[in-house]
């Protein structure tokens, strides 16, 4: 599913943001493609809870609200960390909470209707940007370099981290849209690799993305920059992320809803 050709004539126009979790471009692909395989009773109770909003836009909401003060205590919420020795539960969960502890209570709202974090609207946003998170790996982070923000590097010549790296620029260097690029991968993926990805649970998919984190996304540490050859190297690994994680958060949410 690489983008070869996109990659080899696109050039890399990537401005210096906070890193997130997946960029704007990467959650609305992640929410597209869930739209994609939603049953239609499923769509049509979660149009009318987001008043229209679709799941694409509603998927930056937790990154927007970090502008806000009140929200600082949903930092802890976006990651999770396992060591590279360790299982979860050797690592343990902080006091206020992980990715996995918030994926697990959010989906028990949903489920019973009793929400704590402002409606059902709100906890659909969570779990929509929450499940994206969870399949970008350096969201399961090692535990020394902060999910990789304080792994500094240059990329295309200019400075960046390898966390900003898998969030927004490999997937702004194609310069294609969301649409365009969720289009892309629903049209690259075979049936039967998107069946395939209808299984597991929040902890079983944070070990994939622990496993992908130690595969070799981590560059040498003596080289300095980063260019054509990595994305060439890595974007099957991310395309592979962004399809499991939609169609998974489809599979949550017509699990929930579906009629």
């Amino acid at each position: 599913m690489r983008l070869k050709t996109f990659w080899i004539v696109s050039l890399v126009l990537v401005s210096s943001l906070p890193s997130f979790g997946w960029g704007q471009t990467g959650h609305r692909i992640v929410g597209e493609i869930a739209t994609s395989q939603l049953k239609p009773c499923t769509e049509k109770k979660i149009a009318a809870i987001l008043q229209g909003e679709s799941l694409a836009m509603c998927s930056t909401w937790m990154d927007e609200v970090k502008s806000d003060k009140t929200y600082d205590h949903w930092d802890p919420w976006h990651y999770c960390t396992i060591g590279d020795h360790q299982s979860y539960a050797e690592a343990g969960s902080p006091s206020q909470g992980d990715i996995l502890v918030k994926l697990d209570e959010i989906t028990r709202e949903l489920e019973t209707k009793k929400f704590k974090h402002g409606g059902e609207a709100n906890a659909i946003k969570i779990l929509v940007h929450l499940l994206g998170d969870l399949h970008q790996p350096l969201h399961v982070g090692r535990g020394d370099d902060k999910g990789g923000n304080d792994f500094k590097i240059k990329y295309f010549g200019k400075s960046s981290n390898l966390h900003r790296i898998w969030d927004s620029d490999l997937i702004d260097g194609t310069q294609l849209s969301y649409t365009e690029y969720s289009q892309h991968l629903l049209r690259t993926t075979p049936q039967d690799r998107v069946k395939q990805h209808q299984s597991g649970s929040y902890l079983d998919w944070a070990n994939e993305s622990k496993v992908l984190r130690m595969a070799g996304i981590y560059p040498p540490a003596d080289l300095e920059n980063l260019s054509y050859s990595y994305g060439y190297e890595n974007y099957s690994r991310l395309e592979e992320r962004l399809v499991q994680a939609g169609v998974r958060l489809a599979m949550v949410l017509n699990r929930i809803y579906g009629c």
